[in-house]
């Protein structure tokens, strides 16, 4: 498979504390995970961001899961501008009624990272496995 040589390996990863039901700051989009280019000291970086969970494996899944989709997508050429693109006019669509609520973006045959976020999950759940975490009760416990 082909793809761009990538050299910048630098992450900056931060776990989104809530308070009550909110979020510190706001993530992009409703989400418990996101990824996007930032910013330090005149370096270019990628900072993934997860949301709080009631458990800690839970922030290392989706961690793993957003690591692996920001690489594969990079490494692809898949710009996060489109990423970002398809996914507000997703949820544009999902306001309008169109996508149920526990519909993912990243399943969406439009989407421009569909095969990435698929893989990514793929090892998501590899990991959730060897954790012992429950994938349907993961699902249902996810907080966005």
């Amino acid at each position: 498979m082909g793809g761009q040589v990538i050299s910048n390996m630098d992450y900056a990863i931060e776990v989104l504390k809530r308070y009550g039901s909110t979020f510190n700051k706001c993530m992009r989009y409703p989400s418990c995970g996101d990824f996007y280019k930032i910013e330090v000291d005149n370096k270019s970086m990628t900072k993934i961001e997860v949301a709080e969970q009631i458990n800690p494996d839970y922030e290392f899944l989706i961690m793993i899961h957003e690591l692996i989709e920001e690489y594969l997508t990079r490494k692809r050429g898949i710009t996060e501008e489109s990423i970002m693109e398809f996914d507000l006019k997703f949820e544009d669509e999902r306001d309008q009624g169109l996508h149920a609520e526990s519909t993912e973006p990243g399943y969406d045959k439009r989407a421009p990272y569909r095969d990435e976020h698929i893989f990514a999950e793929l090892i998501e759940r590899l990991i959730a496995k060897e954790l012992g975490v429950d994938w349907i009760e993961y699902e249902k416990d996810l907080i966005l």
